[in-house]
């Protein structure tokens, strides 16, 4: 294949077959510190100090500074402009490479919370390790509280601080004791441990690459006897190897050359390998790799983590951007509600119910907070009090996020690069954040080896265009009386007058026929409601708009019931039509809670079986004191945007 023909994407500077072993892995360390206090100036001793710079560099550089009539600063090293220098700031997120006689390293300088949330899914924050910068003679900032936030957010476990000019406060050991005891009272509250504290002057390089190259006089520091930066950079684990990890290819195009659709994408993680039966999420499409096309070169039979590539599939099936390849035994994450912990830097609030773009991988959907159930200011750890509706600038809160379709992702911890997402209001990125509120779905429990999906010859997508809208399941869920039934036929009467193709399943109805062998014991009502939720998914996926009516009492039936049509790619609600026991009690139409409190019925819910009452649902009707038109205009707003169809530029029939 000709190499100007598909544009891949940038391949990490990590990531060959060799990479993560100590002799060969480059440890990726991200420098952070507030400003002013000589990030700059460290970066550019370390290049100096470890003979990592380009043949006159430093020269050029120190001609640069004596032509603006400057005294030079090692800052300068990183400097590309002359008008960067007059600035005094860095502009960019850089990435520069040093070595020691141990191993290479990549710095990341990210000058601001800005870049650094930018980069989340790009991976350039994906560091093995921190460098994180205090000045001794301003000690502990805000900033720097919230950078150390943001090494928790990412998951960054190998840290040292380095309490820079030390030549400011006569190298006094009491000010660095006191800058290192605060210091690592803050991180130990927020999980983040400090290998080391090292007392250092980036100007003078002490304790960079060396203990005092540029002082003819004695270490000003003969209390300090640990290592240099440099020395315990070496000491750090090298990164884990990206190959152990589960194959993660996220989709960033598809070509048509020659009658053959090609996948390009970047192996983020795992191993790829020509005749991989691989499941695409999320729309869990499985084919078999028939070819792996690099940039340059001949055909491959492997890929590894770290490498851009295009793939060839034996069955043509529908793949598209955004879509996530995997192999099918270690499959990632699908849902479109999920927990996580946001750090906020927009220039407005974010707010409950608010619409933003969420980005994650090649991944782009709408998003917005259902819940906020704690706010955190970064800088003092304090819990700010009571409900809000919403995360001020600089907040880190634990919020509950869904997605207009089905998110494909893995919790943080098991897998960084897919479990880490931005959020972007008005076209900026403005806030970020980790996943830590996935549940994987167990499918050797689903279908048996032997057992295969048939899939149809006409698409959802297709029906979707035919229809004007997408399948869809509204779960309603609430007491007997609540108003469930009620609410689901006046829903469909309004969807299928506005001709939208809608269906009501109710709990009565399905127990006359499907389920008329099921009693109301704890098992029997986890079938009753296995059952629904998988003719619920089928009838989604044929394109109906789905109303369930149903007790579903369980937390656990509910949450499997979302899992079961999400796998689906289905746009999935939970209602809670809420309505206190009294009123239900009073409305009583079937007379079944006179019979309950009489004792001829056993296992009634409400009275003597439990209900656990949902969350976080979609929607909450209280039907206690709403009318049926006020619920039903509640649910119809919510519904309506979520299923309507886009036009796409090609329909397959």
């Amino acid at each position: 294949m000709s190499s100007t023909s598909i544009p891949l994407p940038e391949a990490h500077p990590t990531g060959t077959p060799s990479a993560g072993t100590p002799s060969a892995g480059r440890l990726r360390v991200v420098f952070v510190g507030h400003v002013d206090h000589g990030k700059s100036t460290l970066i550019g001793r370390i290049l100096h100090d470890t003979h990592s710079l380009p043949d006159g560099k430093l020269e050029q550089a120190q001609k640069a500074s004596a032509a603006e009539g400057m005294v030079f600063e090692y800052a300068f090293l990183l400097d590309a402009l002359l008008e960067e220098q007059e600035q005094n700031i860095t502009i960019d997120t850089t990435q520069i490479q040093f070595k020691t006689a141990k191993r290479p390293y990549v710095i990341i300088d990210a000058p601001g919370h800005k870049e650094f949330l930018k980069n989340m899914i790009t991976g350039a924050a994906s560091a093995d390790a921190a460098v994180l910068l205090i000045a001794a003679n301003e000690g502990v900032q805000e900033q720097s509280r919230r950078h150390g936030y943001l090494l928790s957010l990412l998951g960054i476990r190998q840290v040292v601080v380095a309490v820079n000019k030390m030549d400011l406060v006569g190298y006094s050991e009491e000010t660095f004791r006191s800058v290192q005891s605060e210091y690592r009272e803050f991180l130990e509250q927020i999980g983040v441990v400090a290998h080391a504290f090292v007392p250092i002057s980036a100007r003078n390089g002490i304790n960079v690459a060396g203990r005092t190259p540029d002082l003819a006089e004695p270490n000003p520091m003969p209390w300090y006897e640990g290592a240099t930066i440099t020395e315990r950079l070496d000491i750090f684990e090298p990164p884990q190897p990206l190959g152990a990890l589960p194959l993660r290819l996220p989709i960033q195009d598809v070509y048509r050359f020659d009658h053959r659709r090609i996948l390009v994408g970047r192996v983020e993680s795992g191993t790829l390998r020509v005749g991989d039966r691989l499941v695409f999420s999320p729309n869990n499409k499985t084919s078999e790799v028939a070819s792996i096309e690099n940039w340059s070169g001949p055909e491959t039979t492997v890929a590894y983590a770290g490498q851009s590539v295009a793939i060839t599939l034996k069955e043509q099936i529908f793949v598209q951007r955004g879509h996530v390849a995997s192999h099918e035994e270690r499959a990632p994450i699908e849902s479109n509600r999920f927990r996580a912990r946001l750090f906020w830097m927009g220039k407005r609030p974010l707010r409950i119910g608010q619409s933003y773009k969420l980005k994650l991988a090649t991944q782009e959907l709408d998003a917005e907070v259902v819940s906020v159930d704690r706010v955190i200011d970064a800088s003092t750890l304090e819990t700010v009090q009571g409900d809000r509706p919403f995360i001020q600038r600089n907040d880190v809160a634990e919020v509950v996020l869904q997605t207009r379709g089905a998110l494909v992702m893995d919790n943080q911890d098991s897998n960084p690069f897919m479990g880490r997402f931005v959020i972007v209001d008005d076209r900026q990125v403005a806030g970020g954040g980790i996943i830590h509120g996935g549940v994987y779905a167990d499918r050797s429990k689903i279908k048996s080896a032997n057992i295969y999906w048939s899939e149809g010859n006409v698409l959802p997508r297709n029906r979707a265009l035919r229809n004007g809208h997408h399948g869809a399941v509204l779960w309603f869920t609430g007491l007997s009386g609540s108003g469930k039934s009620t609410l689901a036929r006046q829903i469909e009467r309004e969807l299928f007058n506005a001709g939208r193709q809608v269906y009501v399943l109710d709990g009565d109805n399905i127990r006359h026929g499907l389920n008329s062998n099921l009693g109301f014991s704890p098992q029997d009502r986890e079938e009753n409601i296995r059952r629904v939720s998988e003719v619920a998914a089928l009838m989604a996926d044929s394109g109906l708009i789905v109303l369930t009516a149903f007790i579903s009492p369980y937390t656990q039936d509910r949450r499997r019931a979302r899992e079961i049509v999400l796998q689906g790619g289905h746009e999935f609600a939970e209602v809670y039509v809420e309505a206190p026991l009294a009123v239900c009690e009073a409305r009583d139409v079937k007379g079944l809670y006179k019979k309950a409190r009489a004792g001829e019925i056993s296992e009634f819910t409400g009275i003597s079986a439990p209900y656990e009452a949902p969350l976080n649902p979609e929607i909450t009707l209280h039907t206690g004191t709403l009318s049926i038109e006020e619920s039903v205009a509640a649910v119809l707003e919510y519904i309506t945007p979520r299923v309507r169809a886009v036009v796409e530029d090609e329909v397959v029939i």
